[in-house]
């Protein structure tokens, strides 16, 4: 493949880029989920009220929801690359600011400008993935870079918790600050944006207004990511509280099923490759995602020793339609609107993902955990017929 100005690309070199992108996503999490693990140091350290330490640690998010879409924006006019450069350096530069941040609502300001800026992995890292490989290598590739989120939250939780306790908040806040300091030199010295029309010259019609293409995958991805979230937010409490675990054993299992969870995003993408299809398998996984949900709910609801491993399924299942939706909007929308598109579909995601916890929570504290897994299930059961399957275009 060509870069601009007709520069070769051999193979090496886009997975080079793959890893750059993947290392950029991933820095990026560690910013927006990493000021979770300083709840118990605002806490115990800086005297917050548990309430008033989940804002401060939501801030990020609430940043990345605010500025996905403008991200993508920017990517459509500018490029990945410039995206990729910008975003990151901001993202180290108000990360360092924060360290010196005085007062909660300094720190809590500060955060929501450092989310607002590693934002900008979201789109531009997906769009050299998808740039750079093609069609038959493009799914396995992308399930590689959807490794990222669950990797950076890995590495803030076996970081930031502990810095924090053994040196201070501010302390801890440099984790992210190096780590997206360390990828904006990888991207600057690897990531070349890949082919794409000059939006000069070249108009690409709006892909919203051809069919109801788009708009399906978003609403389907909305919907799997309940069971996605509530299995991410609640299983460690109901192994712990309804099961009788230690927090050790429990913490355990939960990290050991993320990995399996990132394995799986892979998996999922290596057999759109291999099927040459992206929508059959996202249908598949809505199936699937359905049915270990449901026997969840049932298992737990019985106290059945199978609801352990039920809960390991339902934790991969659930996660792998990410990297097969996020391909598939790309490919659809194409490199002159995928910015946006992309920037729209994790918009919906964040927005449907915050709800989950207090709505999830309100139902376990009424009926108990078996009746919230098995609501969830019905979920990725309304989702399986809505996925285009039939409106897919030959990869390309």
């Amino acid at each position: 493949m060509a870069a601009p100005g007709g520069t070769t690309i051999g193979t090496a070199r886009r997975w080079t880029m793959l890893a750059a992108s993947t290392l950029a996503q991933g820095a990026a999490a560690v910013m927006i989920h990493g000021p979770a693990f300083l709840i118990p140091a605002l806490h115990d350290r800086a005297g917050l009220s548990l309430p008033e330490a989940g804002v401060v640690a939501a801030a990020p998010t609430v940043g990345v929801m605010l500025t996905l879409v403008l991200w993508g924006l920017v990517v459509d006019r500018r490029g990945e690359r410039f995206v990729l450069l910008t975003g990151l350096g901001a993202t180290a530069l108000v990360g360092a600011a924060a360290t010196f941040a005085g007062g909660t609502v300094l720190l809590a300001l500060a955060l929501l400008l450092a989310g607002a800026a590693a934002a900008s992995t979201g789109s531009a890292s997906g769009r050299v993935v998808v740039g750079w490989f093609p069609p038959e290598r493009r799914g396995l590739a992308m399930g590689i870079r959807q490794m990222a989120q669950p990797a950076g939250v890995g590495i803030a939780a076996v970081s930031i918790a502990v810095v924090a306790e053994r040196h201070g908040i501010a302390a801890a806040l440099w984790v992210p600050t190096v780590a997206a300091a360390l990828a904006a030199l990888v991207v600057a010295a690897v990531v070349v944006d890949p082919p794409r029309p000059d939006p000069r010259t070249e108009r690409s019609p709006n892909p919203y207004l051809a069919d109801s293409y788009l708009a399906r995958i978003h609403g389907v991805s909305v919907l799997l990511v309940v069971p996605q979230f509530l299995v991410w937010t609640f299983a460690f409490a109901w192994l712990v509280q309804e099961r009788g675990w230690s927090a050790a054993a429990a913490g355990s299992l939960v990290a050991g099923a993320q990995v399996a969870g990132a394995l799986g995003r892979i998996a999922a993408g290596w057999l759109s490759d291999v099927v040459g299809a992206r929508m059959r398998p996202l249908r598949w996984v809505a199936v699937a995602a359905g049915a270990s949900m449901g026997l969840l709910g049932v298992a737990a609801g019985l106290d059945a020793a199978v609801a352990v491993p039920l809960v390991v399924v339902a934790t991969v299942i659930t996660v792998a339609d990410n990297g097969l939706a996020f391909t598939a909007v790309a490919e659809r929308s194409g490199p002159s609107w995928s910015g946006r598109a992309l920037g729209v579909q994790n918009t919906a995601q964040y927005l449907t993902a915050s709800a989950v916890p207090p709505l999830a929570g309100a139902v376990v504290a009424t009926w108990g955990y078996a009746a919230a897994f098995a609501a969830a299930a019905v979920l990725p059961v309304l989702a399986a017929p809505l996925v285009p399957v039939a409106e897919e275009r030959e990869l390309a």
